[in-house]
């Protein structure tokens, strides 16, 4: 896999985290599996982008935080959050990128949910709605017009970034074999009808090398 797309599409690449893969704090179903798929397909792409999760202690989003049962759900300010066991916390292991996820030329990390009270799925959009990461202005200025998605968890994180994707104006494909669901009281089911939507593309990461190429 030697060609590279072209400098107007991106691959972004969701939060491949150890908490997030077997044996983790918030370990998505065979979320391992998705690293030498997403290795292969970043050689494909001039322009990679990476996420964390990058929370402080306590966060708002974190079970413990109120006392509550992980996965249940609580009403605040900016909507309804599903109530995480603690993970990604800032500085420690479980924060840090798979070890074994290999793409010396990604340009940019992007940090999430890095606001005490706020959530943040999406890689372009915090869970208040107003509150940006920066990375939609990143893609602009850099001449992005369509972004490639890859990563955890692909019915929370991939799918909030697929969707805000394409509100901010960029052509979007989710390649799912390079993503695992957490698959939280049918949440995949849902998260693919709300991409479909918006008018997002659903593709294979060979399927996709062939016809781009």
């Amino acid at each position: 896999m030697s060609e590279k797309y072209s400098a107007h599409t991106a691959l972004v690449v969701i939060d491949v985290q150890n908490d997030f893969l077997p044996g983790g704090a918030l370990a998505v179903p065979r979320g391992d599996e998705v690293v030498p798929i997403i290795n292969r397909a970043a050689r494909a792409f001039e322009r990679v982008v990476l996420t964390q999760d990058w929370h402080p202690a306590h966060h708002i989003s974190f079970a413990s935080t109120h006392g509550a049962a992980p996965f249940s759900s609580k009403q605040l300010p900016y909507g309804d959050q599903t109530l995480w066991p603690t993970h990604c916390v800032q500085q420690t292991e479980g924060a840090a990128l798979a070890p074994k996820l290999h793409i010396p030329h990604a340009q940019l990390v992007i940090r999430k949910g890095w606001h005490q009270n706020v959530d943040s799925y999406s890689a372009f959009t915090e869970a208040d709605r107003t509150t940006t990461t920066g990375l939609a202005a990143y893609l602009r200025a850099h001449g992005v017009q369509q972004v490639v998605l890859v990563g955890l968890a692909l019915d929370y994180c991939v799918a909030d970034s697929a969707i805000d994707a394409r509100a901010a104006g960029f052509d979007c494909v989710v390649l799912e074999d390079a993503c695992r669901a957490i698959g939280l009281n049918g949440s995949l089911e849902k998260a693919w009808q709300k991409m479909l939507h918006a008018g997002v593309v659903r593709s294979a990461t060979d399927e996709w090398i062939k016809n781009s190429a």
